[in-house]
């Protein structure tokens, strides 16, 4: 693969300055999205938090009624996501192992829109952006959701390097929103 294809693989089509909780409304509209594949872990909760932050329940109350939701995580502790999943009112798939698309396709499928309509929305730039690319989703990365009481570097740590390495090859990973 050519390096100018791989950058257009990682390149996120909206990059947030923030969380998840600067997705707006309006840019939901801007951008004629009608659906939402959302990431969990640090997307929209705390990794190793079990608990659906208040902030994050009322930005989906603001949302909910605007795009069709589903939640998609790599995660594999069933409980935990179920819980955050019915937390929300939201659908799930787990194991989904992205960058693979099969759990994406899934989602996409039972909202059945078109895949340029549905923003996968995620803070990892080689798993949520390179599989909701490869599906030709619209992309949107977002900063990981803090965590105060287990600061997890060595997963800060990788998301650097991952946008460290994308843009070498050419991504533009700067805040764009």
């Amino acid at each position: 693969m050519a390096p100018l294809e791989l950058a257009s693989l990682l390149q996120p089509n909206l990059v947030l300055g923030e969380n998840v909780l600067l997705l707006t409304p309006s840019l939901l509209l801007e951008h004629d999205l009608k659906g939402l594949i959302l990431d969990v872990d640090d997307t929209l909760v705390p990794t190793w938090e079990e608990e659906v932050p208040p902030e994050v329940l009322a930005w989906l109350a603001d949302i909910k009624g605007q795009v069709s939701l589903w939640l998609v995580s790599n995660n594999l502790n069933h409980s935990r996501i179920r819980r955050i999943a019915e937390t929300l009112g939201v659908p799930f798939l787990m194991g989904a192992a992205k960058p693979s698309r099969r759990k994406l396709r899934q989602a996409l499928q039972a909202m059945n829109l078109p895949n340029a309509q549905v923003a996968m929305v995620g803070d990892r730039v080689f798993t949520d952006v390179l599989a909701g690319n490869r599906l030709g989703m619209f992309t949107i990365l977002v900063r990981p959701m803090a965590n105060k009481a287990h600061p997890a570097r060595g997963i800060f740590l990788i998301r650097s390097l991952e946008i460290f390495i994308s843009r070498l090859l050419g991504a533009n990973i700067d805040n764009q929103a």
